[in-house]
């Protein structure tokens, strides 16, 4: 290990590699004689044209870890977890790092000085996106990520995706159950933190992207949909329901509207939500959370939806009375910000 010593109060160093070249080994030289605690580097699964590197970082005293096949980035950081975690003495936290060049040193010493000072924080290394050399896949999905976090999340960061972090000891023993393999997991890793509480600092870190980016394995299609697949299921969900709410909810209008004056919106709404509220429940509860039915959620969902019910009852016949708006755009409108704070209570009480 990299400067050896006994992990009472030290920092982990944590880089997972797959198919990495004289990259990685130059980042090692630099930091080795620097950073005072463990160097674990973790072969994801690496080709044989890679083991030449993995060597050198072994002569260089970093402890290298070994996947025989590629299991993804989660994986290999908890991978590195466990084995920092098992290691004898007291551990502050570890910093994670990218193996692709993209992080210099000195940021990646400023964020270990920075978890050093505060050991209760989830430590970020916020990249700039705004300079010219930023390659268009990166700077419009962290554009995209950050506004799907604000929304459906409720953080509000400005790099979501950054793989520069420090990350506390006692939240690294939390994240080994945490799910997510490949690069889902670091986005559950902020939501997680949210759920928590966990305080999250952002450090502002030079971005360095070396021939447009092309060392990264990150696949935006198909690594998005793993990013986004919680966000995106519910998403399906609401529209499934919402097809069902507002069909029933216009046949109802055009049925009650002569007969109930004045409560004909009340009505129709109620007897929609109930036909919809069945179908949502047992999409989110089997498909979107993954979480067995029970009474309890049950319960909780059916309160949600009886205040839910009110509130777009109340909000739709506002909004109709202010605006003298279709009754059907109203609830459209309605609707779309209920949609943004039910996700909140589904996914932090309801299905947590």
């Amino acid at each position: 290990m990299c400067n050896s010593r006994e992990v009472q109060g030290q920092i982990a160093l944590i880089i997972p590699a797959y198919q990495p070249d004289q990259m990685l080994v130059r980042l090692l030289e630099q930091l080795c004689p620097q950073w005072p605690g463990p160097v674990v580097v973790v072969n994801d699964g690496s080709g044989e044209e890679a083991g030449a590197v993995f060597a050198q970082a072994e002569q260089l005293g970093v402890l290298v870890l070994h996947h025989c096949v590629n299991l993804g980035k989660g994986r290999a950081l908890k991978t590195a977890f466990n084995a920092c975690l098992c290691l004898p003495g007291t551990l502050i936290g570890c910093v994670t790092a990218d193996a692709d060049g993209q992080h210099r040193p000195e940021d990646i010493l400023r964020c270990g000085e920075e978890l050093r000072r505060r050991p209760d924080s989830l430590i970020l290394g916020c990249r700039d996106f705004s300079g010219p050399d930023v390659p268009w896949k990166s700077r419009w999905g962290n554009r995209i990520t950050c506004v799907v976090m604000r929304l459906f999340g409720g953080l509000a960061l400005s790099d979501t995706q950054t793989g520069l972090r420090g990350i506390p000891a006692g939240f690294m023993r939390r994240l080994m159950n945490v799910s997510g393999e490949r690069y889902e997991f670091e986005t559950n890793m902020l939501l997680e933190a949210r759920r928590l509480r966990l305080p999250m600092e952002e450090v502002e870190i030079r971005t360095v992207y070396l021939e447009q980016n092309r060392a990264s394995h990150f696949r935006p299609l198909r690594d998005g949909v793993r990013i986004y697949a919680l966000f995106l299921k519910y998403t399906a969900s609401s529209l499934a329901s919402s097809v069902v709410d507002l069909g029933a909810f216009s046949l109802f209008v055009a049925l009650f509207r002569s007969a109930l004056p004045g409560w004909y919106i009340t009505a129709a709404t109620v007897l929609a939500r109930i036909l919809s509220a069945g179908v949502n429940y047992g999409i989110n509860s089997g498909l979107v959370f993954e979480k067995k039915m029970s009474r309890k959620s049950g319960a909780a969902y059916l309160l949600l939806c009886v205040l839910q019910m009110a509130a777009s009852a109340g909000l739709v016949s506002l909004l109709f009375g202010l605006l003298h708006w279709p009754e059907t755009l109203c609830k459209i409108v309605v609707d779309v910000l209920l949609f943004f704070i039910s996700f909140q209570i589904q996914n932090r009480w309801i299905f947590r």
